[in-house]
C-alpha cells in the first residue's frame, strides 16, 4: 500500500481557533480525520504530523526519506515563504510533493505570495478551506498511479 506523509506546520494545530473568517472552523483533528477516510477510500495509507518547531518539521522530512514515503503533502503554514531550511529537506526526497493552503495566498498580504517550496512541488492548491486538504491528497495519488 502506497504512504501519503501530511505535514503541517507552524500554527497550524490552532485551526479552529485562529482567524474562522480566513481559515474556517474545522479544527486539524478533523481535517486529520477526513484525510485518513479518503485515504482509506482511496487506497493509500495516509500519516498525519504537525509541529511549530522547524527542526522537527526538517527531522520528519528525513524520516520520511529513509522510510521511502510514495508522496508527501505540506502545510507549512508561514514557513512557506522563507524557511530554505524545509525547501532544502523536501529536495531530497524523490516523493512528489503537494502544497496546500486553506486560504489563497496568493489574495493575502504579499509577503504570503512567495513560496519557497513552489519550484520543487509538483503543485499547489490554495484557497478552498479544509477542502484544500483533501484535493491535495487526491492530487497527490494521482501523482503516484
Amino acid at each position: 500500500m502506497k504512504t501519503i506523509l501530511v505535514l503541517n506546520g507552524i500554527n497550524l494545530n490552532m485551526f479552529g481557533k485562529r482567524d474562522p473568517a480566513q481559515y474556517g472552523t474545522a479544527t486539524l483533528a478533523e481535517i486529520d480525520a477526513s484525510l485518513l477516510a479518503l485515504g482509506r477510500e482511496l487506497g493509500v495509507n495516509v500519516i498525519c504530523f504537525q509541529t511549530n518547531h522547524e527542526g522537527e518539521m526538517v527531522e520528519r522530512i528525513h524520516a520520511a526519506h529513509a522510510e521511502g514515503v510514495d508522496a508527501v503533502l505540506i502545510n507549512a503554514g508561514a514557513w512557506t515563504h522563507y524557511s530554505y531550511g524545509i525547501r532544502d529537506a523536501l529536495a531530497i526526497l524523490k516523493a512528489p510533493i503537494v502544497e496546500v493552503h486553506m486560504s489563497n495566498i496568493h489574495a493575502r498580504e504579499a509577503f504570503r505570495h512567495q513560496s519557497v517550496f513552489a519550484e520543487i512541488a509538483r503543485g499547489q492548491i490554495c484557497g478552498f478551506g479544509a477542502d484544500s486538504y483533501l484535493l491535495g491528497l487526491r492530487a497527490a495519488v494521482a501523482a503516484i498511479r
